[in-house]
């Protein structure tokens, strides 16, 4: 438990570490739309490195199912929440983007709980999800922090909140370390099954839709292959 712990501590700085170079330099929303690319483009080639092969190795296609529903539900009633929330402020007033940010707590959380499986599995696959996952939790933490910086949030909010991130990551790592190390196949093809969902989501309705916010370049929309590639390589070179 505590080596897992100590490997999460370096995505958990990162996230960190993101959110406050943001919060102190105010991207602009060419930057933000780059970095939510970017973002977007290192999870989905987390989705199809790591977790995608991992669940179709098992061959489990009922609990797939079954795991990949439940994800969709509970992503889909998340938004309807959150939507609720939001429109309860007042019309006037900016008001933080609470879908996007409950969205990326549930991946960093999620992001944790693979840590944990993978050092379950071995040394070299925690190792190597660690490396990944830095990379994409830095951008997630720009990522929030800009879209914050975008309705007046001060400093303090934007670090309690990749803070906030920074703990979710740990806990998730602890537990996946915990309670899924020695789990059924068919719990853990729930598990990741309901994690491609909602990793699926971020990058399809929160992500990129915020991303495509501003006007498309082909520059930014470079920024999506750029971070799958990046991520891809690393994975490769390991």
């Amino acid at each position: 438990m505590t080596n897992v712990l100590l490997f999460a501590l370096i995505p958990a700085m990162s996230v960190v570490v993101g959110g406050i170079a943001a919060a102190f330099k105010t991207p602009s929303a060419a930057i933000r739309s780059g970095t939510q690319h970017i973002a977007a483009g290192v999870l989905f080639a987390a989705l199809a490195t790591e977790l995608l092969p991992d669940v179709m190795h098992r061959r489990l296609p009922l609990v797939t199912a079954a795991g990949f529903a439940l994800g969709v539900v509970a992503m889909l009633l998340l938004k309807a929440l959150t939507r609720k929330l939001e429109s309860g402020a007042q019309s006037n007033d900016p008001t933080i983007p609470l879908s996007m940010l409950l969205t990326m707590a549930i991946d960093i959380a999620l992001d944790g709980l693979l840590i944990g499986i993978g050092f379950a599995g071995s040394s070299r696959q925690g190792v190597l999800l660690t490396i990944a996952l830095t990379l994409e939790v830095l951008f997630l933490g720009v990522s929030a922090a800009a879209a914050l910086t975008t309705v007046k949030a001060g400093r303090a909010t934007i670090v309690g909140v990749t803070s906030g991130f920074a703990a979710l990551l740990l806990i998730g790592a602890g537990a996946g370390s915990y309670f899924l190390a020695d789990v059924s196949p068919v719990t853990l093809d729930v598990v990741m099954s309901f994690g491609v969902a909602a990793l699926l989501y971020l990058v399809t309705e929160e992500l990129l839709v915020e991303a495509h916010e501003v006007d498309e370049t082909p520059v930014l929309t470079s920024m999506f292959f750029l971070g799958f590639l990046a991520l891809m390589l690393i994975e490769m070179v390991i």
